[in-house]
C-alpha cells in the first residue's frame, strides 16, 4: 500500500492514496492553518472507524443478519506530551436492522476487535480500548 502526501501551504496537506482517492487535511487557525479539512489525527481515527465498521457489516451479512444500518461513534483521549498518542479510545456501535441478533452483533465487534481491523489492533498498543454497541429494530419493508 502506498500513499503520497503533499503539502500544499501553510498547515495543509493533500493526502493521495494508491487507489487514486485524495483528502485534504489541515491545522486549527491557532496552528497556522485555515482549518479546511480533519486533522491529521482525526483522519487516524476515521480510518479506525471506517475499518473495524466494514468487518461488523461484513460479519454480519455473512451471518446473514438483516443489518440495514451500522454508525460507529469514536470518542477518545490523547496523551497531553508529545507524541500525543491515542491513550484511550471507545467504540460505539449503532447497529440497525431487522430481527438482529445481540450476540451476534457482539461477536461481529470482538472479531474485528481481536482479528480483522488492522487499524484498531495497532491503536491497541498505545490506547486502552473499548466497545460497547446498541441494536435498533428496523420496521420491516
Amino acid at each position: 500500500m502506498k500513499v503520497r502526501i503533499k503539502w500544499v501551504e501553510q498547515a495543509a496537506f493533500l493526502g493521495e492514496t494508491e487507489s487514486s482517492h485524495a483528502l485534504l487535511m489541515d491545522g486549527p487557525t491557532d496552528g497556522g492553518g485555515r482549518n479546511l479539512g480533519p486533522r491529521p489525527m482525526e483522519t487516524v481515527l476515521m480510518g479506525t472507524g471506517g475499518c473495524t465498521a466494514y468487518d461488523v457489516v461484513h460479519i454480519l451479512k455473512r451471518g446473514r443478519q438483516s443489518i440495514t444500518d451500522c454508525v460507529v461513534e469514536i470518542d477518545a483521549e490523547r496523551a497531553p506530551d508529545d507524541p500525543k498518542v491515542f491513550t484511550r479510545i471507545h467504540f460505539h456501535f449503532v447497529v440497525s436492522g431487522r430481527g438482529l441478533n445481540a450476540k451476534h452483533v457482539e461477536r461481529a465487534i470482538s472479531l474485528s476487535a481481536e482479528k480483522y481491523c488492522s487499524a484498531s489492533i495497532m491503536l491497541g498498543k498505545t490506547a486502552a480500548i473499548t466497545h460497547d454497541f446498541e441494536i435498533v429494530e428496523t420496521a420491516s419493508p
